[in-house]
C-alpha cells in the first residue's frame, strides 16, 4: 500500500512544514526543529496534532496532515521510542470528535497498519485503535471479519500479541460489535474470549461469562446455547442463579423457567432480561423439545404446555416455522402441526448415538443397493427372442 506524505520532500523538510501548518492553526509549537533529532520533534508534533480538530480545515486537508505524520513514522528507526510515538499517535486519533472525522481517522489508522511491517507487535495496538474508532462511526465490519482472519493477521508479529493482549481485544470487540447490533457475531467473539481461559484462571473471566451469559438469554436470535456449558468461566459459575437460568434456557421446559422467575423476579430484572421476552424464547425452546420426541402434535396440546390461549395457537407456529428451527406442516382444519425436522436444543451423547445408527442403516441400506446392483451386473444375458 502506498503512504501519501504531506509535501513530497525530505523527512526534515516535511517535519517544518508540519510544523507551520500546526502553528497555523493555532497549536502550542514551535516552528523550531528539536535538537534532539527526529524522534522528538515527532513526539511534540503528534501531541498537538489533534489541534487540526477544532479548526474549520477540510477533511482532506485534516487527511493530509495526519498522513503525513504517517509518512515520517514510518521512516524512524523500529524501537521502544517508535512504538510509543505510535502509541500516542493512536490514542490522539482514537478521540476524533465527530463521525466525520472519525472516518478520516479510520482511513490514517487502516494506512498506518498496512504500512508497518507485519512483524511489528505495535500493529496491535493500532488495530486495537481502529476497532475503538470504527465501533464510534458504526462501521466496525469494515475492519473486524472474522475471529481467525484476526488471529491470522496478528499472529504474524514477532512475538504475537499475549494472551491478555488478546483477551482485552476480543472484550472490546464484543462490546463493540453488541452496540453496532451484531449480535451474532458478538456471541461468536465472546465464546472465543471464554475460550481463552483454563482451569486455573477461569474466576478471573467471571465478568465475561456473566456478560456472555446474558447476551445470549436476550439476543432474540440466539436459542441454541449448551455449548456454553463446556466453557470453563461458565463452568466456575455453577451453583449461582446465572448458571441455573442459562441451564434452564439449555434443557428445561416453560414451567421451569416459570418457577424459576416466581422465585427470582428481582434477579431477572436486576441483569436487564425482560420476563415476556424470556417467555417468548423459552416457548419455541419448548416447543422445539417437544417436536424432537413427537412427529405429530394437536393445538391442543402446544395450547396446554405452551401456556396459550387458543387464538394465540396459530400465529406461534406460523412465528416459530419462521425460525427454520422446526420444519412442519399445519393442518388448521385438523388442527394438528406435523414434524419434519427440528433443530436440537442440545447435542449430547444420546443425539450422537441417534445420528450413529442413521448412519449405519444408511450403510447398511446403500450395501443391499449395491448387492442388488451386482447382482443385475453378473446376471447372464437372455438371448433375444427371434
Amino acid at each position: 500500500m502506498s503512504v501519501y506524505t504531506f509535501l513530497e520532500i525530505d523527512v526534515s523538510l516535511q517535519v517544518e512544514e508540519l510544523r507551520g501548518y500546526l502553528k497555523e492553526v493555532g497549536a502550542e509549537i514551535s516552528l523550531e526543529r528539536s535538537p534532539k533529532g527526529l524522534e522528538d520533534d515527532l513526539h511534540k508534533i503528534i501531541g498537538v496534532c489533534d489541534s487540526c480538530f477544532s479548526t474549520e480545515a477540510t477533511e482532506q486537508e485534516i487527511e493530509a496532515l495526519l498522513n503525513s505524520i504517517v509518512s515520517v513514522l514510518i521512516v524512524v528507526p523500529v524501537g521502544e521510542k517508535t512504538e510509543s510515538l505510535i502509541l500516542a499517535f493512536c490514542e490522539k486519533l482514537a478521540k476524533a470528535p465527530s463521525n466525520r472525522l472519525g472516518h478520516v481517522c479510520l482511513r490514517v489508522l487502516n494506512l498506518l497498519f498496512h504500512a508497518l511491517s507485519e512483524t511489528l507487535g505495535v500493529r496491535y495496538h493500532v488495530y486495537y485503535t481502529m476497532i475503538q474508532v470504527s465501533g464510534q462511526i458504526a462501521q466496525v465490519q469494515s475492519v473486524f471479519h472474522s475471529v481467525d482472519k484476526m488471529r491470522q493477521t496478528l499472529n504474524k508479529a514477532q512475538p504475537p500479541p499475549s494472551t491478555e493482549q488478546m483477551q482485552q481485544l476480543l472484550r472490546l470487540l464484543h462490546q463493540t460489535l453488541l452496540s453496532n447490533k451484531h449480535s451474532d457475531e458478538a456471541s461468536k467473539v465472546m465464546i472465543e474470549l471464554l475460550g481463552t481461559y483454563t482451569t486455573e484462571n477461569a474466576s478471573q473471566a467471571r465478568e465475561d461469562a456473566h456478560r456472555c451469559i446474558i447476551a445470549s438469554l436476550g439476543d432474540p436470535h440466539t436459542y441454541i446455547m449448551d455449548h456454553l456449558l463446556t466453557l470453563k468461566p461458565v463452568k466456575f459459575l455453577e451453583g449461582e442463579l446465572i448458571h441455573d437460568l442459562l441451564t434452564i434456557f439449555v434443557a428445561e421446559k416453560l414451567p421451569g423457567y416459570l418457577h424459576f422467575y416466581n422465585n427470582h423476579k428481582e434477579f431477572i430484572s436486576s441483569i436487564g432480561l425482560d420476563h415476556e421476552a424470556n417467555v417468548r424464547k423459552m416457548r419455541l425452546l419448548t416447543f422445539m423439545q417437544m417436536a424432537e420426541s413427537n412427529s405429530e402434535m394437536s393445538f391442543d396440546i402446544i395450547q396446554q404446555e405452551l401456556k396459550l390461549s387458543y387464538e394465540e395457537v396459530e400465529g406461534f407456529i406460523i412465528e416459530a416455522l419462521k425460525t427454520k428451527l422446526v420444519t412442519a406442516r399445519m393442518d388448521q382444519s385438523a388442527e394438528k402441526v406435523y414434524i419434519s425436522s427440528v433443530v436440537h436444543r442440545t447435542f449430547g451423547k444420546a443425539q450422537w448415538q441417534a445420528l450413529r445408527d442413521t448412519l449405519d442403516n444408511w450403510k447398511t441400506s446403500l450395501a443391499l443397493v449395491k448387492e442388488s446392483m451386482q447382482a443385475i451386473v453378473n446376471a447372464p444375458l437372455v438371448p433375444a427372442i427371434q
